[in-house]
This record gives structure tokens, C-alpha cells and sequence, in this order.
């Protein structure tokens, strides 16, 4: 039996998508305000039954703070994808996300040596890995460095990541995958899938950044392929960079707006007028009440040169990326689908899903 957590996000929704649609046994972790339509949405993208697959799944409530409630979900459970976590880039969401992310990665590991679990997949992120001085393909041997201008997220998941490494010191046999920026259709109105809303919408600036990215089904699949019985023995207590391929934010939002069919971004957002847009942001939040559109962390390094490595998985266990133009022009089609003829779930948003 496996249990997924964070199964209501995009890669845990993914996920269950390709173990169901295996086959295999599925336990998902939820908390009570989940929404669990938003499951049902992303598998109306790539089945014409998700009503069937769905009815696959053993929901079980739950929480990752709450430790006994873990000990309950974990009844029969051989492999554990942990894919739950608060991802936000706003400063008043700093310690909750801390909280969340690395006492309820620490929750599971005891809970998981406690109850025998032969295999651990860890969704970790980029953000946990440190950056080159010389411009060089970050590996999964770059140190991280702490730093004042690291965000609340990059910190929640490298020490939610330390807390896999303990768990490993202690016995635990675990995978972890240090995902890039994650491409992939689910809800249009928060992460990676935002983009291509903004886009939509007329989005004007972009930035001269240079980041990896890679698209949800890939993530899935190398983490499904990393968990298989004939290649964990090789792969486990290691980390893994999954990246399809290195590009600019202008040449990104580019080539989503080809693939919708709307304009380019013309304006180019430098340093300098990004820092005046997030106070700006800031301060109109302060009238508002509302969370203010853009953060210091959002716009925090768009216009530096980050380049990812993803050739560790392609050596180890002959792992091959979709294309980068593969990807977005196949998440720009679901993209205009949706808008022309939204599928018959449409949930709205009430909680934050996990990453």
C-alpha cells in the first residue's frame, strides 16, 4: 500500500493520477478543508473517467502536524511519497510555513521508521540547493548557504529536507527529488499554472532570468521510477535535480504567449523597477487588507542566472525530459480548453493546496 501527502496539489495530483491509473493500492492523506475536486479536475485532463480512478484512491484525514493521526494512516502502508507542503512567498506566511513544512516532514519520518515503511519519496525543491559564484549548472552537490535573502520557503524546505536526512541517518531507506520550476495545468489561479493566466490576461513585463524547469508528468514519472523495486537499491539515500532544461523568464513567457496566441511581453521589469513595484504592492496591501500581488520574494532573483543540472537521474537510471516547447504547448492547450470549454469541475479555491 502506498500513501501520498500534499495530494490535492499539483504533483500530488499527478501522482495519484499515474499510481491509480497502475493499478496500485493508494492511500492519500487529507486534512478535513481539502478539496479533493481539484483531483478530479486534473485526471479530466488526461482521462475521459476520472470519476473511475478517483474511486481508486483510500482518502484518509489527517494532518502532518498531528503525529497520530499519522500513526493511523500509516496502518499497512510499505511506501510513503511525501509531496505536502504550504508553498508561499509572503512574509506574513514566514513561520507558518516553517512550522508546517519541516515539524510535519519530521512528523512523518518518525512516524514512518516507527511503522517499518521501506520506502520514503521526498519532494524537496531547487530552493534547497545552494548557487554557484562562477555561473556554473547548480548540481546536487551545491552547498546551500544560509542567508538573510534566502525566502521562508527556501528555508522551509531545506530544513525539511535536513529532516529526511536525519530520518535516513536513523534508518530510513528515502529518495529525495529537488524539482525546478514545475510546469503543469491545475489550478489557473496559483503557482506555475498562474503564468499562463497572467499570460491570458495580457501580462506586459518580463525579466532576463534564467532559471530550469520541468514539467509535472516528468516529476511524477521519475519519482514513480526512482521508488521501483529494481532501481531503489541504487537510488535510495540520494538526491535527485529534476530539470528538463535551462531557459530565460522572456524566452518562457514567450513561448507561452505563442502557444495561446496572444502578445509577447514587451517591457522588460529590471531590477530597479521591481523593487518599487513590491513596496508599492506593500503598501496598497496596507489599505487594502488584501495580500499585496507581488512580494520581495516573488521577484527576488528574476533577473539572475541560475542554471540547474538535471543529468544526475538520466546517468543513474537512463531517465529522459519531455522538451521544454513540448510542455508548454501542451499545458497552452489544456490552458484554452479550459477557457473555451471548462470541464465539469470548476472547485473553487478554499484552502492552499500543498506543493
Amino acid at each position: 500500500m502506498i500513501l501520498v501527502t500534499g495530494g490535492t496539489g499539483l504533483v500530488g495530483a499527478h501522482l495519484l493520477y499515474e499510481l491509480t491509473n497502475s493499478g496500485l493500492r493508494v492511500k492519500a492523506l487529507r486534512r478535513q478543508q481539502s478539496n479533493t475536486d481539484w483531483v478530479k479536475k486534473i485526471f479530466s485532463y488526461y482521462t475521459s473517467q476520472p470519476e473511475d480512478l478517483f474511486a481508486r484512491i483510500e482518502w484518509v484525514e489527517g494532518d502532518i502536524l498531528d503525529y497520530l493521526s499519522l500513526e493511523e494512516a500509516l496502518k499497512g502502508v510499505t511506501a510513503i511519497y511525501h509531496c505536502a507542503a504550504i508553498v508561499s512567498f509572503h512574509g506574513d506566511d514566514h513561520d507558518i510555513m516553517l512550522n508546517n513544512n519541516v515539524k510535519g516532514t519530521g512528523n512523518l519520518i518518525d512516524a514512518a521508521i516507527h511503522n517499518n515503511v521501506r520506502q520514503f519519496c521526498h519532494v524537496s525543491s531547487i530552493a534547497a540547493l545552494g548557487k554557484t559564484q562562477d555561473g556554473s549548472e547548480i548540481t546536487e552537490d551545491t552547498y546551500w548557504t544560509p542567508s538573510k535573502r534566502k525566502s521562508g520557503y527556501s528555508l522551509s524546505k531545506f530544513f525539511s529536507e535536513m529532516e529526511v536526512w536525519r530520518g535516513i541517518e536513523e534508518g530510513l531507506d528515502a529518495v529525495i527529488v529537488n524539482p525546478s520550476i514545475i510546469m503543469g495545468p491545475g489550478n489557473w489561479e496559483i503557482g506555475s499554472p498562474k503564468l499562463f493566466q497572467s499570460i491570458w490576461k495580457g501580462l506586459k513585463y518580463y525579466t532576463k532570468g534564467i532559471t530550469g524547469f520541468v514539467d509535472v508528468r516528468d516529476v511524477v514519472k521519475a519519482m514513480i521510477l526512482l521508488m521501483d523495486e529494481q532501481q531503489f537499491g541504487k537510488v535510495q539515500n540520494q538526491r535527485f535535480i529534476l530539470n528538463a532544461g535551462n531557459m530565460s523568464y522572456q524566452d518562457f513567457f514567450n513561448k507561452i504567449a505563442d502557444g495561446l496566441n496572444k502578445p509577447r511581453p514587451k517591457n522588460f521589469a529590471s531590477d530597479v523597477k521591481l523593487h518599487i513595484a513590491w513596496r508599492m504592492a506593500k503598501a496598497a496591501s496596507f489599505f487594502t487588507g488584501k495580500p499585496p500581488v507581488i512580494t520581495r520574494e516573488t521577484v527576488s532573483g528574476t533577473n539572475q542566472n541560475n542554471q540547474y543540472s538535471g543529468e544526475k537521474i538520466t546517468r543513474t537510471i537512463g531517465f529522459q525530459y519531455r522538451s521544454l516547447d513540448t510542455s508548454i504547448n501542451n499545458i497552452a492547450e489544456i490552458f484554452l480548453k479550459d477557457m473555451v470549454m471548462p470541464s465539469g469541475y470548476a472547485p473553487k479555491c478554499t484552502a492552499k493546496p500543498a506543493s
